[in-house]
């Protein structure tokens, strides 16, 4: 235990002697938050779309076939009741639910006037506000048409109910998105740097060779970097609570636990590259390359996933940032609990067995 100690305080001097190492892991989390959550904002396609009608009639049968029809929507069919609408928005299945009132056509044609709900789920704003757009524009072009084919005096308005983010903040979808690539970017790189640095100065040759089990060796250059994650993670979350007015709707202990997940995860792939390359630089840019640009095109942070063409999409399943950003979006946005995210943390600690065990397969008790 004290060899293991003197370890982690020695990994602590070499972090906190590197003024611009210290800058990187410590600064550019703040950076990236303020910047991601305050300036970026894009645009969706492919909304998943269910509609609910109490009493079927001509105008909502009508209404539902030009939703099908549209090559924006995914329609995803006819809810029986409110209560399975909320439901499957709870669960994510939705982007937008068409909710018209009772008796709509005899209502509209007797009063002139109907109202049709609009419900979309704004844990993504772009993707709500376009939902909302889209629907709202289809059902006009239909009352237009109507109203011209048969001269009939009706008006048919929308009434958006935004939930998760009413106000269509777009921090809220980046903030995950961030955690996934700060988390990621530094315990991945810094760890396997961390290690090739001692094989260049030829440090971890003396380290192999001593008393010192290769187990406890690599736990102690790992201790720092997960520590200064969660640092990390604090900063981030304490940014975005505070500063950004993004809300931590679901268990801040489950989505601690998920985030720990994820960073053993992060340490994992760390030490898995620092096995395959031999100097720094390399490591770098293989960390450059399989972790920032993935996690930045195929993890949904900005680009959603259903809009990618297929191979993407399949492609995307083996980049943990999409399921790690899935699930806190989840529990941190919506505030679903460990039933509705219990798949990705199932799947980001698959990934770490898998890690591991390349790790183990490919590291050797003496460096050639």
């Amino acid at each position: 235990m004290k060899q293991l100690i003197a370890f982690v305080q020695k990994e602590f001097y070499h972090i906190f002697r590197d003024n611009r190492t210290l800058l990187v892991i410590l600064g550019m989390p703040v950076v990236q938050i303020l910047l991601f959550g305050f300036a970026i904002n894009m645009e969706v396609q492919d909304i998943r779309v269910a509609l609910f009608a109490p009493t079927p009639d001509a105008f909502t049968q009508d209404v539902t076939e030009k939703i099908r029809q549209n090559g924006y929507f995914n329609y995803q069919g006819n809810m029986q009741t409110m209560q399975e609408v909320e439901e499957s928005m709870r669960k994510g299945k939705l982007d937008l639910a068409v909710v018209f009132p009772p008796h709509f056509q005899r209502e509209m044609l007797h009063s002139g006037e109907g109202v049709v709900q609009l419900i979309t789920s704004s844990a993504d704003p772009n993707r709500g506000s376009i939902a909302a757009t889209y629907a709202t524009a289809i059902i006009s072009q239909y009352r237009m048409e109507q109203t011209g084919a048969a001269d009939i005096p009706f008006q048919i308005s929308t009434e958006n109910r935004m939930i998760y983010n009413p106000r269509m903040k777009s921090a809220y979808m980046f903030v995950p998105g961030i955690m996934g690539l700060v988390l990621m970017i530094i315990s991945t790189i810094m760890t396997s740097v961390s290690i090739i640095r001692e094989k260049e100065r030829g440090t971890m040759e003396v380290l192999l060779a001593s008393p010192l089990k290769q187990a406890t060796m690599i736990v102690a250059k790992t201790i720092p970097y997960l520590i200064i994650s969660l640092l990390n993670l604090i900063s981030i979350l304490l940014l975005s609570y505070f500063v950004l007015d993004v809300p931590i709707r679901g268990s801040l202990l489950l989505l601690t636990l998920l985030s720990l997940l994820y960073i053993f995860l992060s340490l994992s792939y760390g030490l898995t590259i620092s096995t395959l390359v031999q100097k720094q630089i390399n490591a770098v840019i293989v960390s450059a390359m399989t972790v920032m640009i993935p996690v930045l095109m195929l993890s949904g942070m900005i680009f959603p996933i259903n809009n990618m063409p297929p191979a993407l999409q399949y492609l995307s399943l083996v980049v943990p940032a999409r399921w790690f950003i899935d699930a806190v979006r989840k529990v941190m946005i919506q505030g679903l609990g460990i039933s509705m995210v219990w798949q990705e943390m199932v799947i980001l600690t698959g990934m770490i067995l898998l890690l591991l065990t390349v790790t183990i397969v490919k590291t050797k008790k003496r460096l050639e």
